[in-house]
């Protein structure tokens, strides 16, 4: 089983940046992808950027194609998410995940909040 940990989350003004941490141990592979999610109070999760473990090409949720880099420095068991131009509607709380090659979503980070102010 996979333990993620994410951090950097916090306040922020509209058209400001954070980055993004998420650092995973236990049994990881190469054919392992991580992805980032996030979701918004009353709201469904929404995917927001994902790349497979060993290629380092990164998909984008159409909301933040852009704005957001998703990368990873898997030496150390870590990807990133990289922030810019914020809008408030991107205030969630934001959930580090990982899967196995054709698999399901099923490793969580406990996640971090993301505020973005007007």
């Amino acid at each position: 089983q996979v333990q993620l940990v994410e951090s950097g989350g916090g306040l922020v003004q509209a058209g400001g940046s954070l980055r993004l941490s998420c650092a995973a141990s236990g049994r990881t592979s190469d054919n392992f992808a991580m992805g980032w999610f996030r979701q918004a109070p009353g709201k469904e999760r929404e995917f927001v950027a994902s790349i497979i473990w060993s290629a380092g090409i990164p998909s984008y949720g159409d909301s933040v194609k852009g704005r957001f880099t998703m990368s990873g420095d898997f030496a150390k068991n870590t990807v990133y998410l990289q922030m810019n131009s914020l809008k408030p509607e991107d205030t969630a709380v934001y959930y580090c995940s990982s899967r196995r090659s054709g698999g399901p979503w099923s490793s969580w980070g406990q996640g971090t909040q993301v505020t973005v102010s007007s």
